[in-house]
């Protein structure tokens, strides 16, 4: 017989679902084809080709504010032959940090916390790359200083990029929100840099490599913040670079172009007749900026007007490579520009008359979206991706060949605020989350044609899409149809049943991994829903009712201004992974009871193994309101309440014969009812047990799938295990070696049900994820039996949460041979979902 010391566990990641966090300059794509974006205190890293999130980078203490990528996808032609690449991150706290990732073997490192970091959050980074071996970058901040920095990158394998603070440059009271650099053509290492933010000027400030920035002009003619400036490359005319563009955006709706060109030495002393030709430039001219022993003419060169929103970002098209012997690229002159009124442009100037006219208009026309954060070139000027308020991202790529297309594309999604629980599946096909954000999102693995690396994880609907923070889940086991259990900050719970649509759509999705399609879909009557007027109770869509999408008739244009003129959803199956459109607002589910009982907001609930029974609690602060109800699935009658604490119980779960329910609380005790089931089919129950626990809050509890032998893991950093012992005692048999931080999430999976033997994941407050093999011994003429525990796995901090995992859940295996390979999901405050494949040893 084997002891649990021989059993050892290795874990590789498989999935990650996560929102961008809603600030301007979150997102960068870089010149390695990798996206990256904040989310939460993490630095996330995305694949647009494959639409996956390949992983986030702790070390932040704050939300990620701002990424930017060295080299950019401005400076894409440089790249072609760095073996290395680097990404700068600032946070809410205005710390910076520099991380570097390895192209050959696509390894991550965190190189160093730069040194003068600000003292207030990071507003925007903005880099240029001089050569192979250098480059420079700048960062603004809420503290009223930007600060230049220069990065001088190794060009072996051995060494380190080392960055050194150049010049801190103080702006005053107003703060700035945006920044760009570029090198200044024809003179000799100038650098200018532009600043804009809440005065409503564009600064330019003039320095090179070594420093000495100083106040060069300003450019006014926005009349509302700045939000977004960016320098193109410089452009040649004839051949000669002699100038660069500069492109503001702002509040006031506007987009401005100004062109910074050099000026020869005759351009200072006209002749008199010159005087006489006078075009429109010589009213639009702007300032002289002086750079050195140069000067250059600024002038503006167009205003752009189009949004009906505030713009807050705009881009130039990356420079393409060019094979000719003066240049190694070409600067293309297009624009792209993102703004909250849901839409991005892209802007030309017209081959005749030069003037700039939108050529490109893409956007979401979802009434529940709430415009774009921030727009970005890929770095071959085909594909053009937007991210939005509610955390979420959007792909277009140019498909047509002699004419532009532009056409939706696969993106990663997930929450934008903590997730707070998640349930797989009764049989496994899918992870259901809850969420801060207020809506509940069902992941699956989906077999793509086009893959070939099996099936890779995706968003497939968004049931809930709710006015309320979500907090707790549970799915309903047992026969039938799909359904779940969700509880929000209020006093009510709601049950939600799969539509049709969604059921046709899992068969697409799962079929060729699962072997298996669902028998239920003849029943089921109700294509989709319906949001309400006020984003809290979901409305059925019914198959046969040939109006069900018509909306009703009005006179006149009453009422086209009230709450009530929402569209009408269009349920559809998907036949393959959906966009942010379709999820936020087509893949609803209707909602089929309200569960009233509660005095305060839902915290916790639980399923019973044969899908009878539901258990809810509530935020509590006294005994009468900490009650844990049950509810029969079916008939939704209240059939119990059960006294035990006098503070919130913050997690339930039932025995794996449903005979017993545990409950874990905020008073750091524990109880274990009996749960009777009578030949009538009442229910009854019984409190077997209620101990004190542990020093601290008890966040976690779970069974042995095998026994009645339970775990408990507590704010105190620790976790202990027990025996249900005869029908009114419980015994302490063991206590877990003390973690490193508060344990918030378990969850017991059993292994060998002849020994008894299985794997306890522990969640922990600092994110990170252990698992601890178990084996529950039993001794003849012994009462209490013994735990036999030994570390199986210490998931690497790469792959785990950045912040609190908030709960962890074992997928139910299919087969029962398939026990040495488990999927374990998490979930965390860190607004990710997660999915590991463990191999057990």
């Amino acid at each position: 017989m084997s002891s649990s010391a021989d059993v050892k566990a290795s874990a590789r990641r498989l999935f990650i679902g996560a929102g961008c966090n809603r600030v301007v300059n979150n997102v960068s794509w870089g010149a390695c084809d990798l996206v990256s974006f904040g989310a939460q205190n993490a630095v996330a890293i995305f694949s647009p080709k494959t639409a996956q999130i390949l992983t986030t980078l702790p070390g932040h203490k704050a939300a990620v504010n701002c990424t930017h990528w060295l080299p950019s996808n401005k400076f894409a032609f440089r790249a072609k032959n760095m073996e290395r690449h680097y990404l700068v991150s600032g946070d809410a706290d205005g710390a910076i940090m520099l991380w570097e990732l390895s192209i050959i073997d696509q390894k991550w490192k965190h190189v160093l916390q730069v040194p003068q970091s600000h003292k207030k959050g990071v507003t925007c980074i903005a880099a240029i790359v001089i050569s192979d071996r250098a480059a420079m970058f700048a960062t603004t901040s809420s503290d009223g200083t930007a600060h230049v920095y220069e990065a001088v990158l190794p060009s072996s394998t051995g060494d380190e990029c080392t960055v050194s603070h150049v010049e801190s440059i103080p702006v005053g009271s107003k703060a700035m929100v945006t920044i760009s650099l570029a090198q200044l053509p024809g003179s000799a290492g100038q650098i200018v840099l532009a600043m804009g933010g809440l005065d409503n000027k564009i600064h330019l400030y003039c320095g090179d490599r070594t420093g000495k920035f100083m106040h060069a002009c300003e450019l006014k003619g926005h009349i509302d913040w700045i939000r977004s400036l960016d320098f193109s490359l410089p452009v040649c005319t004839e051949g000669e670079q002699d100038g660069l563009l500069l492109v503001s955006s702002s509040q006031d709706r506007g987009i401005r172009i100004w062109k910074i060109a050099l000026r020869d030495s005759a351009a200072g002393n006209r002749s008199a007749s010159s005087i006489d030709e006078i075009n429109l430039a010589s009213y639009i001219e702007g300032p002289v900026l002086v750079a050195g022993s140069y000067s250059y003419q600024i002038s503006l060169e167009s205003l752009l007007i189009g949004h009906e929103d505030w713009v807050y970002s705009v881009e130039w098209q990356p420079p393409i490579w060019s094979s000719t012997e003066r240049m190694s690229y070409y600067q293309p002159l297009s624009l792209l520009s993102a703004s909250m009124d849901k839409t991005m442009m892209i802007w030309k100037p017209e081959k005749t008359t030069g003037i700039w006219m939108n050529v490109v208009t893409v956007g979401e026309l979802s009434h529940c979206a709430l415009g774009f954060y921030g727009g970005h070139w890929s770095p071959d000027g085909n594909s053009i991706l937007a991210h939005g308020y509610g955390g979420s991202f959007h792909l277009w790529r140019n498909v047509g060949s002699d004419f532009d297309n532009w056409k939706p594309q696969r993106v990663p999604s997930g929450h934008f605020a903590a997730v707070t629980d998640i349930a797989w599946a009764r049989s496994g096909e899918y992870i259901l989350s809850v969420s801060h954000d207020q809506t509940t999102r069902v992941f699956a693995p989906w077999e793509l044609e086009a893959s070939h690396n099996g099936a890779s994880w995706h968003e497939i609907a968004r049931p809930q899409v709710h006015g309320h923070d979500i907090n707790c889940v549970t799915i309903i086991k047992g026969k039938g149809n799909h359904r779940f259990v969700s509880g929000a900050e209020e006093k009510v719970s709601r049950v939600f049943e799969a539509p049709l649509s969604f059921l046709k759509t899992l068969n697409h999705a799962t079929s060729e991994i699962f072997g298996f399609s669902e028998d239920c879909q003849t029943d089921v009557q109700i294509l989709g829903a319906n949001m309400s007027a006020l984003g809290l109770s979901q409305k059925p869509i019914y198959v046969q009712a040939p109006h069900a999408r018509e909306m009703p008739e009005r006179t006149g244009t009453a009422g086209l201004d009230s709450l009530e003129t929402i569209p009408d959803a269009v349920p559809v199956v998907l036949t393959e992974p959906p966009i942010e459109e379709q999820l936020a607002w087509h893949t609803l589910w209707p909602e089929s009871h309200k569960l009233y009982g509660h005095g305060n907001e839902l915290y916790s609930l639980c399923c019973d193994h044969e899908g009878k029974l539901v258990a809810s609690s509530c935020k509590a602060q006294s005994a009468t309101v900490a009650e844990i109800w049950l509810w029969q699935v079916g008939s939704w009658k209240a059939v119990g309440r059960l006294h035990s604490h006098s503070l919130t119980v913050t997690q339930m779960e039932f025995s794996h014969d449903s005979k017993m329910l545990l409950a874990v609380s905020r008073d750091r005790q524990f109880s274990v009812f009996s749960i009777i089931r009578t030949d009538t089919g009442d229910i009854t129950h019984r409190l077997l047990a209620r101990q004190e626990a542990h020093k601290r809050i008890i966040w976690a509890c779970s069974w042995n799938p095998f026994s009645h032998e339970f775990a408990t893991g507590s704010r105190d950093k620790t976790v202990k295990i027990w025996a249900v012992e005869g029908e009114s005692s419980v015994k302490h048999i063991s206590t877990l070696p003390q973690f490193s931080s508060s344990v918030t999430a378990l969850s017991w999976v059993g292994l060998d049900w002849k020994q008894n033997s299985g794997l306890l994941a522990v969640g922990m407050e600092n994110g990170l994820v252990e698992l601890w093999a178990l084996r529950i011994v039993r001794t003849e003429g012994t009462e209490v039996p013994k735990v036999s525990a030994s570390l199986a796995a210490r998931l690497d901090p790469l792959m785990c949460h950045i912040s609190t995992v908030n709960r962890l859940a074992w997928r139910t295996s299919v087969k029962a041979e398939d026990l040495r390979t488990i999927q374990l999901a998490s979930c965390g405050a860190d607004q990710c979902v997660r999915v590991f494949e463990i191999d057990v040893e």
